[in-house]
């Protein structure tokens, strides 16, 4: 039975169980109950009903339609993976479809209800609150209803409650070889690393609560960071599930016991951290166990319906207040010792790049190697570093029209042999455990076209332009983003995705809450952020370029202060030499390539002396020499 049929069979037996339960429709976001980014397999529904793997997704299923919204990272890879299934795929604009995009379509798929009220149903546990909330306004305009799979029913047993959870989603019916969750050990991320111990993180955590006295934390990232712990329960993200209640004098830990050695649990004990159950964390809420006599805060963008269900029952007394985690801006400045980890870490991560890089275009000339042979060869040379972890995403090696995929990941259907002509797309990053790097270095591998060239030339342009960028500081990422995309505007090329976003310490890849972006992006940028920069330009069926590095955002050493205020740079984290033989010359500005000559000259000079094969050290030479 091929992929398309399986996926044909499953929305058979979805309609099915919604016919048996009265839906008339059912939506499955791409998130887990933590919001994250990288969802652990057992969460993974929206892939298991529509066979689409991209990161960021809808799909809603009607009675008789299906439609899957994705944004342009991924508008080709969605269309190739939901052939043959009758699924629509639209083009969104952004990374997370509306509440009104949902209910707009669902009222010309299904036409306005003529009697009663038609109901969408969802999983309340992987649905976050805020978003409920506008779908169920939304639908409601429309005569829809929103319905979770969660019920509650407490009966009182003298002093003590008893709370009945009851979960009815087609995930937990339907799904036959569902993943079990992850279950991995948990460690503590060393203080050398870490910088800051985690009593005092939580301290700020409780100082930064306004009207509360008590937080939920529901990120993972979050709850590894405040707790200077990691895990592996998530792929490429060293953390672990587990939700988080920081109280006045005490936490909760909500947590699969099983996953705590004897020294994380006397590490705990000493944090005043107490354990519960993973899955206790609903009940707690209904039944009012956790202690929030002054009101409990937790952020409804990141908070999934279940559990503002469970907190917020009807006739509830108990005050609960909805504002935005502060952990993100608490974690975005790095500390010194964070900061020395990433040093470190670009370190090695760029004598592995070298090394690929060096064997890179011999080897497509000898015949060969493949997408996913670069994938693997470059993660060996990676994992042959100290302190290697894992990769912090899944490698992006995309040659000829792949690289026009954005976020193409090669697969041993989609493999194809790289030849020696024509641009090489390779986005990567690993997890040492004191940084995590993010690099994209486009490649030519032979002849390129006079198009393919110029392509990269403004993609180079741009990524210079912002590099270089001198701003005052409490700028938003949002108001220098045009820098990197002027060069490219001007020849009517764009990109949809973000130009940059920050990057965490031993953590996700993908840190909030500043980024540089086109659209409005209010977080001040500040010295001590890390953050990337990646302009891209991709033609669709012929090729696609991309350059990014990691930068800290520093002081400008020249004029730090003056009347005007506090001045800031970006300092370049990444290092590893920017292939110069597709460049344009002509198109270039003077001060563009004085910037790259500096920069080269600065790879060349913290990495020779790490290399010790004198092959490596002459490539690197003549890499970096001046353009």
């Amino acid at each position: 039975m091929s992929k398309a049929e399986i996926i044909v069979q499953r929305i058979a037996s979805l309609r099915q169980w919604m016919t048996e339960r009265h839906l008339d429709a059912y939506i499955f976001p791409s998130t887990d109950p933590h919001s994250g980014e990288y969802v652990p397999d057992h969460w993974k529904a929206r892939e298991w009903i529509s066979g689409f793997n991209g990161s960021a997704g809808t799909i809603v299923v009607t009675l008789n339609r299906a439609a899957l919204w994705t944004d342009s990272r991924y508008w080709l890879a969605a269309e190739e993976q939901t052939q043959g299934t009758s699924i629509e795929v639209v083009r969104c604009g952004r990374n997370q479809v509306t509440a009104e995009d949902v209910a707009a379509w669902l009222a010309q798929a299904q036409g306005e209800p003529a009697e009663g009220v038609m109901t969408l149903g969802c999983n309340a546990w992987t649905m976050p609150s805020d978003y409920a909330e506008d779908l169920a306004a939304a639908l409601s305009r429309r005569g829809w209803q929103l319905k979770g799979s969660i019920h509650f029913k407490a009966q009182l047993n003298g002093a003590a409650m008893d709370v009945e959870i009851n979960n009815d989603d087609p995930e937990s019916a339907l799904w036959t070889e569902r993943p079990p969750l992850p279950n991995s050990l948990i460690e503590i991320q060393p203080l050398e690393y870490a910088g800051v111990p985690a009593a005092d993180k939580l301290n700020a955590i409780r100082s930064s609560l306004a009207d509360a006295d008590s937080i939920l934390i529901t990120q993972l990232d979050e709850i590894a960071w405040t707790l200077n712990l990691r895990g592996q329960d998530v792929h490429c993200t060293p953390v672990f599930v587990s939700y988080l209640v920081v109280q006045p004098t005490d936490a909760v830990l909500y947590v699969n016991a099983s996953q705590l050695t004897p020294e994380v649990e006397a590490y705990l004990q000493e944090l005043k951290v107490m354990v519960r159950p993973y899955e206790d964390i609903a009940r707690d809420l209904y039944s009012g166990a956790i202690d929030d006599s002054l009101g409990l805060q937790y952020d409804p963008s990141v908070t999934n319906m279940a559990l503002r269900m469970a907190a917020r029952q009807d006739g509830d007394s108990r005050f609960f207040y909805e504002y935005p985690s502060p952990v993100p801006s608490l974690r975005a400045v790095k500390n010194e010792a964070e900061i020395a980890g990433y040093r470190r870490a670009m370190l090695r991560d760029g004598v592995a790049m070298v090394k690929f890089l060096r064997w890179l275009k011999p080897a497509v000339e000898q015949g060969g190697v493949t997408e996913v042979g670069v994938d693997q060869k470059l993660t060996a040379l990676r994992a042959e570093q100290d302190g290697f972890r894992d990769i912090s995403f899944d490698t992006i090696a995309g040659y000829g029209p792949h690289a026009a995929v954005v976020h193409y990941e090669a697969t041993p259907e989609t493999d194809i042999p790289l030849e020696p002509k024509g641009l090489l797309l390779l986005d990567s990053g690993a997890q040492y455990q004191d940084g995590t790097t993010d690099i994209t270095r486009t490649i030519a591998l032979g002849p390129l076209t006079e198009q393919e060239r110029r392509d990269y030339t403004l993609v180079l342009k741009g990524h210079i332009r912002l590099a270089t960028a001198v701003f005052p500081e409490g700028t938003s990422g949002t108001q220098l983003d045009v820098l990197a995309r002027y060069a490219m505007w001007q020849d009517h090329k764009n990109f949809g995705h973000g130009t940059g976003h920050g990057v965490g310490s031993y953590l996700s890849v993908h840190e909030g809450p500043h980024q540089f972006r086109m659209n409005w992006m209010p977080a001040p940028l500040k010295a001590g952020m890390t953050i990337t920069i990646e302009p891209g330009i991709y033609i669709a069926g012929s090729h696609g370029a991309r350059t990014e590095n990691t930068m800290l955002i520093v002081e400008d050493g020249d004029r730090p202060t003056n009347e005007y205020g506090r001045w800031l740079r970006l300092e370049p984290l990444t290092l590893c030499p920017i292939d110069t033989t597709p460049i344009v010359r002509e198109l270039m500005a003077a001060d563009e390539i004085e910037y790259l000559n500096k920069y080269h000259a600065r790879v060349r000079e913290v990495l020779l002396p790490l290399l010790a094969d004198e092959e490596d050290r002459a490539w690197l030479i003549q890499a970096t020499k001046s353009f």
